[in-house]
């Protein structure tokens, strides 16, 4: 089987000092570097919102970031302005090895519609492409890591799942917000959805 590596969002925003960190965000990127080497491909996904996306807190008039609404797609947390197109937050961590990279999925930029998967956005039917061009590569084996593990993590592994690629995610190289015990529930999400987690 061909095996990719797929790593999630390892971008300024989400590492210490960013807008929406993640504690210790940036201590992964060394690990992800040297685990390229084993993939036959790399795939980078990249949070990349408009100005005013509508998965920000401040779009929505009297909701504070981490509240949870109701959009035409589900629920929706409301996140503080992150990511936004061509900043400095949302390029990639400055030591990740981006030259390693096969392609770059760019998601979350639909300003109606918020993507945490790398497959899909999260009306969980509009398709980013990821899954057509692993195809096309025959490759059908993925290891997942990056940021964060109970949310783009989390979703990106389950839909490969679901598509039916066999899917580990290096839990050793992520790190979660774990927002209301969220990284529970996406630690049983994705044993439920066949995903092997290893460290």
């Amino acid at each position: 089987m061909s095996h990719t590596l797929i790593v999630i969002d390892v971008q300024n925003d989400f590492c210490p000092g960013g807008a929406l960190a993640v504690a210790e965000g940036d201590m992964i990127v060394p690990g992800i570097n040297a685990l390229m080497a084993s993939a036959d491909a790399v795939v980078l996904t990249q949070d990349w919102h408009p100005a005013g996306h509508s998965s920000f807190a401040a779009s929505h008039a009297g909701h504070d970031p981490f509240a949870l609404i109701q959009m035409p797609y589900g629920p929706q947390v409301l996140w503080p302005d992150h990511c936004i197109q061509g900043s400095d937050g949302a390029a990639f961590h400055a030591d990740l090895n981006t030259d390693r990279a096969d392609m770059v999925i760019r998601k979350g930029f639909n300003p109606a519609i918020d993507s945490y998967s790398a497959f899909f956005e999260n009306d969980h039917k509009t398709p980013t492409g990821l899954e057509g061009y692993l195809r096309t590569r025959g490759i059908d084996r993925i290891t997942m890591v990056g940021l964060a593990t109970d949310f783009c993590v989390n979703f990106s592994a389950v839909d490969a799942a679901k598509l039916g690629f066999d899917v580990t995610v290096q839990m050793d190289l992520c790190r979660a917000i774990d927002l209301d015990g969220s990284l529970i529930a996406a630690v049983e999400a994705m044993k439920a959805a066949g995903v092997s987690l290893t460290s």
